[in-house]
């Protein structure tokens, strides 16, 4: 738990929150709502207990609780009502909102819930399009910023993973297209899987038959698909490797795979926008984003 980030500055709250750190300082010395703690330097920061806080009175007060009224409350009533009002929303915004707290406050329990809530009025595409891609951009942007620590990354992904993967269990057995097969991994060393195990999930949901081999895969592991008759579609997608200055490589690497054994290959990113000059072959396709494949599937 040494990895989890405990102090944060008031920009880390506002990039958190989404409210001004002017507000966030009003707030603090009307009401009295927030009490940073100081260095010995001198200078001011925010404990993981007053994220949270904050969190919750953003909820409530997005919800028309004044923040008069908030400021009365007990920190046991705050939470309470928070919780409740986490419970019941099903509006992208404010799941996503309570979603940032679920993640900061490791809180499975609130994860779920407003999943659930969600899934009462929404499907599973609906949700995972509307509600967590925007909130794992936001993700992104708290990495960007420093504001955000690996545990906490870990925890949510594994979660918005695991009903990924549920969902693509209902499905798996309904295959209307057998006539190919798309293989889909993620290049050498990269990780960040939700995005390719999302476009599993569309592509089985659309009849056809994938084999999911996942991260961190060498091109020398294809062997077996790239020998096979059958009609293979491998897809990939590039979110931190291979680096900006390997990935030339890696495509010039393809190109050779598919003038050898003539199989189609698919790669999904913003990374695409460093080779599409190449000289490439007509076999490989280039897509800025999971949603601009879909539109052609």
């Amino acid at each position: 738990m040494n990895n989890i980030k405990q102090n944060f500055t008031i920009k880390d709250l506002e990039n958190i929150s989404g409210i001004k750190a002017h507000t966030i300082r009003i707030w603090e010395k009307r009401y009295n709502l927030l009490v940073p703690k100081r260095t010995d330097t001198n200078i001011r920061f925010y404990t993981n207990e007053n994220l949270q806080k904050l969190l919750n009175i953003v909820l409530l007060n997005n919800n028309n609780f004044k923040i008069s009224k908030i400021a009365k409350m007990s920190e046991e009533e705050l939470v309470l009502q928070s919780r409740e009002l986490a419970f019941t929303i099903s509006i992208n915004d404010e799941a996503i909102n309570s979603l940032k707290l679920a993640m900061f406050q490791f809180d499975k329990l609130l994860f779920n819930n407003t999943y659930n809530k969600l899934l009462q009025k929404k499907t599973f595409k609906q949700i995972f399009k509307e509600v967590f891609v925007p909130f794992l951009n936001h993700v992104g942007v708290l990495w960007q910023t420093d504001t955000l620590k690996p545990a906490h990354e870990h925890f949510i992904s594994n979660l918005i993973t695991q009903k990924i993967l549920i969902n693509t269990e209902k499905i798996q057995y309904n295959i209307t297209n057998s006539s190919k097969t798309y293989v889909l991994f993620l290049p050498e060393n990269e990780i960040h899987e939700i995005g390719l195990l999302y476009l599993n999930y569309e592509l089985v949901l659309r009849g056809f038959q994938t084999v999911y081999l996942g991260q961190s895969l060498p091109l020398n592991n294809l062997d077996y698909f790239l020998e096979s008759e059958n009609e293979i579609c491998f897809v990939t997608a590039l979110t931190i490797r291979p680096y900006d200055d390997l990935i030339e490589a890696y495509f010039n690497e393809i190109n050779t795979i598919t003038n050898t054994y003539g199989k189609t290959f698919i790669a999904v990113g913003q990374k695409v926008n460093k080779v599409k000059e190449l000289a490439l072959n007509s076999k490989i396709h280039l897509y800025d984003s999971i949603s601009d494949l879909l539109k052609v599937l």
